[in-house]
């Protein structure tokens, strides 16, 4: 009777340490359990110090992949951190701080050169995301989302551009500084798909290096999106104290949101497709640089206006069309966080980026964000939309792309609204970079 007792008192001693083990087993960074991750970041390290990495595609996906996995599962954890896109800061921070601070091994270094950059991957990435997200996106959706939208963005964006100019203008900022290098980035869609291919636009228009463009742009971009998450979070709370101004989650009074449904409904991986959608994505990339000499617009513009204009057309095949965001899925699931790390190694400065954070550029980049804000709640209710919903949705033009409009959606308990959040930072981006870049030509 006794050996009984004792036999179950250190079972259950043993329980809850049975139940730690299991959950820390059961751990996942990014895609990978966390034994086969510690593993092979051990197999990396080791060919990192002892000088076999390979200094090619291979080597450089292998270090960007792990540290990106690492890093984004650590923002998607850390309190606070997570709710203000900390999967990009850490991203974007932590192989910044490690290069300036030479800390990143040189041999992880050359492999990440050698992909981001003599491989050209970043263009491939970009290829496959901006194609995937506006040939993916349903046409009902594109169409009828954005005439309901079309409106509100548009005020609401004379408005970011008129504030932040009159903000940069009393601490010393000139208009086309303040546009071009921070307003335009909060608004062209998020890192991987505005400011990376705007930062290749205007590297090719202006005759400078690409990761200085990038260190002036990244912050705009990470605080455009803090103060969006911030101020969904507010409108969530006046929505619970004015009932009439609260559509619990339905953006248009008549009640007929459903019309869009869901942006896409998740259909099986078609391996064929996936191969299709690559195809699509590089000849989509390929022409915009071939047109590119003759209209004077950079090549990933180009390819942006070219997607645009397949998918109003209707000239591709439904399937190719669902090819295409396949592989947008795929590579934004597996890959984002790799591209991230790999801009914040080459791309971002660690001084410029930490000067960047001062009292002016923070009023600048906080005005942007309020006025569109503003805008989408008085247009809103103007245009017989509850208001609350069509400034949350307005919100999302300064998102940090899908990932922004999740945190922004999420702060606010919107998340049905994801379909109109897209219209506001896939084709409002997409439009505000096309803009962006004709200007900065014809000013040039």
């Amino acid at each position: 009777m006794e050996a009984n007792v004792v036999d179950a008192t250190f079972r259950q001693a043993d329980a809850p340490e049975s139940a730690a083990t299991a959950r820390v087993l059961d751990l996942k960074i990014g895609p990978l359990p966390i034994g086969i991750y510690i593993v092979a970041a051990l197999v990396c390290s080791a060919a990192v110090y002892t000088g076999k990495l390979p200094n090619d595609v291979i080597g450089g996906l292998s270090v960007l992949m792990l540290l990106g996995f690492l890093l984004g599962k650590l923002g998607q954890t850390i309190p606070v951190l997570k709710q203000i896109g900390g999967t990009a800061i850490l991203c974007l921070f932590v192989p910044a701080a490690l290069v300036s601070y030479k800390l990143m091994p040189d041999d992880a270094l050359k492999a990440i050169s050698t992909t981001f950059r003599t491989a050209n991957f970043q263009y491939f990435f970009i290829a496959c995301l901006v194609a995937g997200s506006i040939l993916g996106m349903p046409y009902r959706v594109l169409v009828q989302g954005f005439i309901r939208m079309f409106v509100p963005l548009l005020i609401g964006t004379i408005a970011a551009v008129s504030a932040g100019i009159a903000v940069g203008l009393l601490f010393g900022h000139s208009p086309k500084d303040t546009f071009f290098f921070i307003i335009i980035p909060i608004v062209g869609g998020g890192l991987a798909e505005g400011v990376l291919p705007l930062s290749i636009a205007y590297s090719e228009i202006l005759q400078k290096p690409q990761g200085d463009l990038v260190a002036l742009m990244v912050p705009a971009a990470l605080l455009g999106n803090v103060v969006a998450i911030v101020c969904a979070g507010l409108l969530a709370r006046l929505g619970e104290k004015r009932r009439e101004l609260n559509g619990r989650g339905m953006l248009v009074k008549t009640g007929d949101d459903d019309i869009l449904g869901e942006a896409r409904p998740d259909q099986p991986i078609d391996l064929g497709l996936l191969g299709a959608g690559i195809v699509l994505s590089c000849v989509l990339f390929v022409l915009g640089m071939t047109l590119a000499p003759f209209t004077g617009i950079p090549g990933p513009i180009m390819m942006i206006i070219a997607a645009v204009a397949l998918k109003l057309t209707k000239i591709l095949p439904a399937e190719m069309e669902l090819g295409a965001y396949q592989i947008n899925k795929f590579m934004s699931t597996n890959l984002t966080f790799a591209i991230l790390v790999a801009m914040g190694a080459l791309l971002v400065k660690w001084d410029q980026l930490v000067a960047s954070f001062n009292p002016g550029y923070i009023a600048i980049c906080t005005a942007t964000v309020l006025a569109m804000i503003a805008s989408g709640f008085f247009v809103g209710k103007w245009l017989n939309m509850y208001p609350v919903e069509a400034a949350i949705v307005t919100a999302c033009h300064s998102g940090l792309g899908g990932t922004g409009d999740v945190a922004i959606l999420g702060a606010a308990d919107r998340m049905g609204l994801m379909a109109f959040a897209q219209i506001a930072t896939r084709v409002g981006g997409a439009i505000m970079i096309v803009i962006a870049t004709l200007l900065m030509k014809s000013l040039t």
